[in-house]
């Protein structure tokens, strides 16, 4: 019963025909034809490709295990996910069919301001290691482009992929409850079986509500389905205690589905219960969700966000060259004295300098001026949501200048903003062909008397 409930949302399609998958539906939110089922050109080995990104983006440093992993074999395993994934999605698309995209293209140009400031090598031989790796993660995004067309395809390999990631961080809640919510972390969630932390496991279960809640949305999936993914998820988010995550799961849920209350019932029926709800929620629980927000600092600590702000005070009262400002200092381990940036603009600033900001700024400019130029439909309102949960992490998380969760998320919503691909289509019974043109027959003039 339960995988028939998670055929619906996870494995792409197999439940999607038994509610409003009509591409004609009364709320289908304005979708256009064709985008509701996974294009029938689409290999299954992409979403393997897919995961395998996914994987590599997790990281090697984290919250301690249930079993200490070393550090080295964790980072050989992230980094054999990536070349695999590049050596998989070249076999699929040996011909090099790649598809115009700009998010891409900007991603290119953002590898030259690394090169440049990694080669000094000033923070040492692994910041040219990290340029490698950035030309792998974006040259296998260039050899997927080939199917990005518009369709949801690749939203169900993301909630997929990560949907996995929390089924192992609840698995190791059940396992090791201490070492899963570990005091110095105060008493958040962390991973016991993959070193995950706190905010990635928040980043993972908001992105995936937001992204199920849209399916539901769109009659892309059954409301149990979309349940089995939403209500755990949302369990992890809340013992997480991550305010970016849940910040920005609530404002790109709001832009996402403002885009779809002029097209979809569905969608206007959502946000007017959404918001009975929460304004009742506010005034019973307001005490308890102060004190969940709070997370037991005090106000100073809290408007100096965890200290956050004296790193980037440090950071950009550092002396440095004309060569510096300009190009960055090199990729590193998003740190500045041995503590966490945790900015993604200020982390672009040191590590690749203005010219690496402004392409960071252009490419999320570019995403976000073509979701606002589509028409209204389930795909753009994925976009908006994934753009705006980008934008909104951006201020206390790093990831935009370097092959990152965030960087997957808005490649995720390149595909998702593709123009469908002009298809041609063989003739069918149904198809009206042109009646070839009968000669008139010439009628005598006495026979016309």
């Amino acid at each position: 019963m339960a995988g028939e409930l998670m055929r619906g949302v996870l494995p792409g399609g197999a439940d999607t025909g038994r509610r409003g998958a009509l591409p004609g539906g009364p709320d289908t939110a304005g979708t256009r034809p064709g985008t509701e089922a996974q294009p029938a050109g689409t290999p299954k080995a992409v979403g393997i490709v897919w995961a395998l990104l996914a994987l590599n983006t997790l990281g090697s440093a984290g919250a301690k295990t249930v079993v200490t992993l070393p550090r080295s074999l964790i980072q050989m395993a992230t980094m054999g996910a990536l070349v695999s994934a590049f050596a998989l999605a070249l076999a699929l698309n040996l011909r090099l069919r790649i598809r115009p995209s700009a998010f891409v293209f900007l991603l290119t140009l953002l590898l030259v301001p690394s090169v440049i400031s990694s080669a000094n090598l000033e923070v040492g031989y692994g910041a040219l290691f990290r340029c490698g790796r950035l030309a792998l993660f974006v040259g296998t995004l260039w050899l997927l482009s080939r199917w990005w067309d518009g369709s949801v395809t690749f939203v169900r390999h993301h909630i997929r992929m990560y949907f996995v990631v929390l089924v192992s961080v609840a698995a190791g809640l059940v396992v090791a409850p201490g070492t899963a919510m570990p005091e110095y972390y105060g008493g958040r969630l962390v991973g016991a079986l993959w070193p995950l932390t706190p905010p990635q496991i928040g980043q993972y279960a908001a992105v995936i509500i937001g992204l199920t809640v849209l399916l539901v949305l769109g009659r892309q999936t059954t409301g149990a389905s979309a349940a089995l993914i939403i209500v755990p998820s949302a369990v992890l988010l809340a013992l997480t205690h991550t305010r970016t995550a849940t910040l920005g799961l609530l404002i790109g849920l709001v832009l996402a589905i403002g885009s779809l209350v002029l097209t979809s019932a569905a969608a206007r029926r959502f946000f007017a219960w959404t918001v009975v709800i929460a304004a009742v929620a506010a005034v019973a629980f307001s005490s308890a969700m102060q004190s969940w927000y709070l997370r037991g600092q005090s106000q100073e600590n809290l408007s100096d966000l965890t200290g956050r702000a004296k790193v980037w005070d440090a950071l950009l009262a550092a002396p440095r060259t004309t060569g510096e400002k300009v190009f960055g200092m090199g990729l590193s381990d998003k740190s500045f004295g041995g503590l966490p940036i945790d900015n993604s603009w200020l982390a672009a600033y040191h590590e690749q300098g203005l010219i690496g900001v402004t392409i960071v700024a252009a490419f999320m400019i570019v995403l976000a001026g073509v979701a606002l130029l589509r028409p209204p439909s389930l795909p753009r309102a994925c976009a908006i949501f994934l753009i705006s949960y980008c934008a909104i992490s951006s201020y206390t998380e790093a990831g935009l200048g370097d092959a990152s969760p965030y960087l997957l998320h808005l490649a995720l919503a390149a595909s998702l903003l593709a123009a469908p691909a002009a298809a041609t289509h063989l003739p069918t019974a149904a198809t009206h062909l042109p009646t070839p043109a009968v000669p008139r027959r010439r009628i005598p003039r006495w026979a016309r008397r």
